[in-house]
């Protein structure tokens, strides 16, 4: 099993203005620890479990940008980015261009999108329906593709199109590309048919059931299920012993806002455990409000059990 990172929060401490300074310092950190990922939430206002709407949050574009010139060895991703923040076309050129920065080290991650009132905040239109917000997920990732690979490329869709487009340079190898979600008949499906890897949420017993779920949509597709990354999200607060979270779990006020893990080392290494035995490649942290003993433990005491 690999390890990642994913940066949910973009406060490191009372000056907004060091905020890209923090997490630059994390995902070095990250990459000298073990950590083979690094990600971003591209979001533009904070989501409601994280943190307060209103508190900075940096556009995940350009973090990832700066990230790449500022790390070396580990993958650079959003997690995700929504198909209605920018034209696919022009996400195909930003992308290809963070790949080239970065020699490599990006990771397309796209989902349908979901927060409604930051559609409304920004002036996009919200299709209500996820039917119609998938379909249009598919579309852009076909597209994208389309103008990772052809020298020049022409794409009508129902929702998007390009005619005879230009992108160069080709990022070669392009990047992988990982679809964001769990929807057992849509957004699967579209994993199954697109996507290099899949990111899914939930207990280890749910994990499993979107995993066979996904098999099921290779078959049909008469795709190697194999070839699809299996990732997984999980959100951690961690200490040593009971009396250390608990003094923890006090001091962030993590009692009435946190959703994840909460639990000791010991805990967390069982519930690990029961993802990689669910199928789960890669385990991707989140560690409440930037909690940095989180991923120290992670790293120190976790993961040597696992790789």
């Amino acid at each position: 099993m690999k390890f990642g990172i994913h940066n949910p929060s973009w406060i490191f401490g009372p000056d907004p203005a060091e905020a890209f300074e923090g997490v630059k310092a994390k995902a070095q950190w990250a990459e000298n620890h073990g950590f083979t990922w690094f990600s971003v939430m591209d979001h533009l206002i904070q989501i409601g479990h994280i943190g307060a709407p209103d508190e900075p949050f940096i556009e995940g574009w350009t973090v990832l940008s700066a990230l790449a010139a500022v790390t070396s060895r580990v993958r650079l991703a959003t997690l995700v980015s929504s198909v209605a923040f920018r034209n696919p076309a022009h996400l195909a050129k930003i992308a290809a261009g963070v790949h080239l920065i970065s020699r490599g080290r990006l990771t397309l991650g796209i989902g349908a999108g979901w927060f409604e009132e930051e559609y409304r905040q920004y002036g996009w239109e919200f299709p209500p329906h996820p039917a119609v917000r998938i379909r249009q997920m598919e579309e852009a990732v076909r597209l994208i593709i389309g103008m990772w690979t052809e020298k020049r490329s022409t794409f009508t869709g129902k929702y998007f199109h390009v005619r005879d487009a230009i992108l160069e340079p080709k990022p070669s190898p392009r990047p992988p590309i990982m679809i964001a979600g769990g929807g057992e008949q849509l957004t699967l499906r579209a994993v199954a048919r697109l996507a290099d890897a899949c990111n899914v949420g939930g207990d280890p017993d749910m994990v499993k059931h979107k995993y066979a779920v996904l098999r099921r949509h290779c078959e049909a597709a008469q795709r190697d299920y194999e070839t699809i990354e299996r990732t997984n999200i999980a959100s951690f607060l961690l200490a040593r012993d009971e009396a250390a979270l608990a003094a923890k779990r006090e001091r962030l006020g993590a009692a009435a806002a946190f959703r994840g893990f909460s639990g000791t080392v010991a805990q967390a290494t069982d519930l690990i455990g029961q993802y990689r035995d669910a199928g789960v490649q890669l385990l991707i942290s989140s560690a409440f409000r930037n909690d940095r003993e989180t991923h120290e433990l992670v790293a120190s005491d976790i993961m040597p059990h696992f790789t």
